[in-house]
């Protein structure tokens, strides 16, 4: 993902790649004139605007309240962070002149319209579910996207969801996972996938299924590139790059 979003950055005319950094700088530089650094400390000798975060939550824990304090945006696609961590970040860029924040589970397009029409959908419905699939290199579950999802789902309702009909599970967890209004979650974790995410909804005598499918993570750097050329306008922590999009 790190040097997609290079790649990304350097062809896109109004961004200008200046720093790149990793745990480790063996790898073959990502652009022509940036050298990859082990050491955030780069981003502030590059004079960074804008510093884009995909790496894992341990890290950014550390990360983004570093770039608060020098003063530098941060788009992060970083998943895994508690409620806690959230609360952290707010207050590290809540000061109203400060930098601002971006926090989004899933930066593909047709991923924010697949959550937006879930959200849409969710009042109309007796019974939902979320089935997420991803490669196998990913390391929690459900995934951001599906638990962004689900959340949303549950804000636009009144009520819950029918509960569970199942009384025995021949496989434990078979059933998935409950989450807010008794929305169910599975996560499938298999190679030769990359990301993609069914909502299905259920009601007398109809379904409806949503589905996003990201085939490369190409599909991804639409969103991070619009997401740095438009953070400085958005204040604060935001945690969906709905308002992005107009």
């Amino acid at each position: 993902m790190g040097r997609a979003v290079c790649a990304a950055v350097e062809v896109d005319p109004e961004l200008t790649l200046v720093a790149a950094v990793d745990r480790v700088a063996d790898g073959p530089a990502p652009c022509d004139g940036v050298a990859l650094s082990t050491a955030v400390q780069a981003f502030v000798d590059a004079r960074c605007d804008v510093v884009v975060d995909f790496t894992v939550a341990a890290a950014a824990r550390t990360t983004l309240p570093w770039l608060a304090m020098q003063g530098i945006h941060a788009v992060v696609g970083t998943t895994g962070f508690t409620d806690h961590d959230l609360a952290s970040f707010d207050a590290a860029f809540g000061a109203e002149s400060g930098p601002n924040c971006l926090i989004a589970p899933n930066f593909a397009i047709s991923a924010v319209l697949m959550m937006r029409f879930a959200e849409m959908a969710a009042p109309w419905f007796d019974t939902a579910e979320v089935i997420e699939l991803h490669h196998t290199r990913k390391i929690d579950a459900p995934s951001g996207t599906a638990v962004k999802t689900i959340e949303r789902m549950a804000a636009a309702r009144d009520t819950d969801f029918a509960s569970d009909p199942t009384e025995h599970e021949v496989y434990p967890g078979a059933r998935g996972g409950a989450g807010p209004r008794n929305i169910r979650a599975h996560a499938v974790r298999m190679e030769g996938m990359v990301a993609h995410q069914e909502v299905i909804l259920g009601a007398l005598g109809q379904t409806i299924t949503i589905r996003q499918d990201s085939y490369d993570r190409s599909s991804f750097m639409p969103g991070v590139v619009l997401a740095c050329k438009r953070i400085a306008g958005q204040s604060g922590l935001t945690l969906t790059l709905d308002p992005f999009l107009d």
